[in-house]
């Protein structure tokens, strides 16, 4: 990193003050007649590099409008109201007092209503990830429904309301001294797939089969999350870095399109690489040793050769 590095350092402090946790929503944690009042705090953040749009003249920061181009003229908050889409162009309009008046979820509580299996729950339905804290003289209620759902290996389905909206959600242990809520979606708004083109007759023979299995067991390790890192991020705030410090700005040079090979020669030679790399040998994942014996992205693509844009590659 360069020094001086006045933009992107004040962006990590930003992002760095965020580890400090402060509770999103207070409430209780109903477990039959048993209530635990618990607090909510949020356990993932996107830590992505942003820009702010300027106008290209002047490089002032430009603002948006709510504007109607109807009357042609801005609109404060209070002329706006909620209104639903029936049709194309045909809107219903709600009050606020008609939508509070709607009967809606306990906002201060996550009811539990069954408990399940965490291996039955499909990962697509997880959505963001939340640790539950007991509040003061909950911790023994607490300790009990953790230490119990940890030794019967369940999960408990809720309910709970965040921001206003019912959410789906699961409760289960994390570590050996916390709960986590998981919020999720509803069956209806998950996808089925069902439309998409994949053939159950795959051609496959079973040294091709065998040979996959091989790069997979080669490929094999513990789940370390902190081994993996964003070359897009950190790509980008070196680039912010030298255009803060005026330095030119020079383009990569593009790859040379991928040699055409067969999926068994491309899987043989996967495998020796994913060895080669775990003797402590290995180079940068993804590339291979060309004949001159640089890296080159090598790789086999069905149907013809590589364009570059990774269709149909395996990766």
């Amino acid at each position: 990193m360069y020094a001086g590095s006045t933009g992107v350092n004040r962006a990590k402090t930003r992002i760095g003050e965020l580890d400090i946790m402060r509770p999103i929503w207070n409430g209780t944690l109903a477990f039959g007649l048993v209530v635990i009042p618990v607090r909510l705090y949020a356990a993932t953040e996107r830590r992505n590099i942003s820009f702010n749009w300027l106008h290209s003249r002047c490089n002032s920061p430009v603002k948006y409008q709510k504007w109607c181009p109807v009357c042609q003229a801005q609109l404060e908050p209070e002329e706006i109201v909620k209104a639903y889409e029936y049709e194309k162009g045909q809107y219903v309009v709600f009050t606020d007092e008609e939508l509070e008046a709607m009967p809606g979820p306990d906002a201060h509580k996550v009811e539990i209503l069954d408990f399940v299996n965490l291996v039955d729950v499909d990962p697509v339905y997880f959505e963001k990830s939340y640790f539950l804290e007991p509040r003061e003289g909950a911790e023994k209620a607490y300790r009990l429904l953790l230490e119990s759902m940890k030794g019967q290996g369940k999960v408990a389905v809720a309910r709970v309301a965040l921001r206003a909206k019912e959410t789906l959600a699961v409760v289960r242990t994390y570590g050996d001294n916390f709960m986590m809520l998981e919020t999720m979606y509803w069956p209806e708004e998950v996808r089925s797939g069902q439309g998409l083109k994949i053939s159950k007759e795959s051609g496959v023979d079973e040294r091709e089969k065998k040979m996959a299995v091989t790069l997979i067991e080669a490929l094999s390790s513990d789940f370390e999350p902190e081994k993996y890192k964003s070359r897009q991020k950190e790509a980008m705030a070196e680039l912010i870095q030298k255009k803060i410090q005026g330095k030119e700005i020079i383009a990569e040079p593009e790859r040379v399109p991928a040699q055409v090979i067969d999926l068994m020669e491309a899987l043989r030679r996967s495998v020796e690489k994913a060895k080669t790399e775990k003797t402590g040998k290995g180079r940068p994942k993804g590339a291979v040793v060309g004949e001159s014996g640089s890296l080159s992205d090598e790789r086999y693509r069905p149907g013809g050769a590589g364009t570059g844009d990774g269709s149909g590659s395996i990766t």
